[in-house]
């Protein structure tokens, strides 16, 4: 599925007031962070976005796919559809083998398995920490591993041109990383996020407020600097709170 372009044209707040922009425009290899207050309007953004909107919501915006109105089928056929959304709820109920699991999922997109599988997991072991093996159950994967293996799937097997993530930081998932790897795979990806590495690793910031989107702002060289520090301090965190989990004591 070659997608080019992916255009969200303005629609109103909750109050019916416009939003104070014509339309913005996201590009393969993009990374689009969206941030707000809880109850801003950053569920409804990606609702429409995943939807295709139509001016068909509630917020009237309207979203395009190479200065196209996307075709029906996509918003009918989950298989046509080339957006993804993961959540930071995602749970299992087939009780099947990762490797079960992702050869199910290749055979319903009429790719062969075997190397889908394997790149699969190699992609999943290195957003987390958690290693995830072929024959492990899914229904026994950590929030973490259940995320990053989403991730790897929605890239390879999925295929998805477009992928949102809401809010993965909650789920032990390596944020550098998955940046990375959705650049260097030429995707579009919008993280619904309230953490500042998420958010200053994006090239654009859009920033909610009252249902509408109130800014739209491109991380400055100036953030680029700083994000380094803040990175590192996220890194002493992690570890710090990584030793908090296995017992031991914390001493400065």
């Amino acid at each position: 599925m070659n997608i080019k372009k992916l255009t969200v044209f303005s629609g109103i707040d909750k109050s019916g007031n416009p939003e104070k922009f014509k339309k913005f425009e996201i590009f393969p290899g993009n990374t689009v962070a969206i941030v707000g207050p809880t109850g801003s309007g950053k569920t409804s953004l990606v609702t429409d976005i995943e939807m295709l909107a139509q001016k068909d919501t509630v917020t009237r915006r309207k979203i395009l796919i190479n200065n196209k109105i996307p075709p029906f089928s996509y918003r009918q056929d989950p298989s046509k559809n080339p957006i993804v959304l993961i959540t930071q709820h995602t749970n299992f109920l087939a009780d099947l083998r990762v490797d079960e699991f992702l050869k199910l999922h290749a055979l319903s997109r009429k790719m062969k398995s075997r190397g889908a599988v394997s790149k699969t997991l190699m992609l999943t072991n290195k957003l987390t920490g958690e290693k995830v093996t072929e024959n492990m159950k899914m229904t026994v994967l950590s929030g973490g591993q259940t995320r990053a293996l989403m991730i790897a799937d929605s890239i390879v097997i999925g295929n998805a041109p477009i992928v949102l993530l809401d809010e993965i930081e909650n789920a032990g998932i390596f944020k550098k990383e998955a940046m990375e790897m959705v650049r260097e795979e030429g995707k579009i990806i919008l993280f619904v996020t309230h953490d500042p590495v998420v958010a200053l690793l994006c090239d654009i910031r859009l920033v909610m407020k009252n249902g509408g989107i109130a800014k739209i702002l491109r991380t400055s060289e100036r953030e680029k600097k700083a994000r380094k520090k803040i990175i590192e301090q996220d890194i002493m965190i992690s570890v710090i709170r990584e030793r908090v989990r296995r017992g031991e004591i914390i001493k400065f």
